[in-house]
């Protein structure tokens, strides 16, 4: 979630969407700033309306919150070394996996009526989104998403990543790491969850001051 970690991957990869969506609450202008997190690079400014702006920020501590918070690097580092720097991909993408596969413990509504929701958010503020991101909508929230809660879909998603990588990487074929720690891993996130979902709370409350 380290999106200063993540500029080796390049402009149009795909990372833990569904994660960000969940912790951006109902506010769309939060919900869309935060979802576009990791396309948008320095600093903000004022070249986004304050709700939008807001959730680009929110998107990035959530990020730095992650790096250093002890369950998070626990599930790092269960990834075998040889994928180094890879191993926090991974992860991000395991718990849009394990948020996915549990959506029905988390929210109140499906995870499909969900996705109509949000994408609907976030369409209503296309002009906001980096050009980059708007073409990607679609595969997203009709794609993506919808098959994170199947490994077979997280498998999906880090070959498709792989091939946008410019450089040589190990993504495709990442999911055996998901089967190989799957308990463990479901674990850290069902801890990890309602501390980082605390951490937002705390967040938004102190914007409201």
């Amino acid at each position: 979630m380290n999106t200063a970690s993540y500029d080796f991957l390049g402009p149009t990869i795909f990372m833990n969407f569904l994660f960000h969506l969940y912790l951006s609450g109902n506010d769309p202008d939060l919900l869309t700033g935060n979802f576009m997190g990791d396309f948008v690079k320095g600093r903000v400014g004022e070249n986004y309306p304050p709700g939008v702006a807001a959730g680009i920020m929110l998107h990035r501590r959530i990020d730095s919150f992650a790096q250093q918070h002890i369950i998070f690097r626990r599930s790092y580092d269960r990834i075998a070394p040889q994928y180094r720097l890879w191993r926090g991909v991974f992860v991000d993408l395991f718990y849009d996996h394990f948020l996915s596969a549990g959506w029905d413990e988390w929210a109140d509504e499906s995870l499909t009526s969900y996705l109509t929701r949000a994408k609907k958010m976030v369409e209503a503020r296309r002009a906001w989104l980096p050009e980059r991101l708007q073409g990607l909508l679609p595969v997203v929230f009709d794609e993506l998403l919808p098959s994170y809660c199947e490994i077979d879909g997280i498998g999906l998603a880090l070959e498709r990543m792989s091939r946008r990588v410019t450089r040589d990487n190990p993504l495709a074929g990442g999911e055996r790491e998901l089967r190989r720690n799957y308990a463990e891993l479901r674990e850290d996130f069902r801890c990890f969850l309602p501390a980082v979902s605390e951490f937002v709370a705390n967040f938004a409350e102190r914007g409201r001051r």
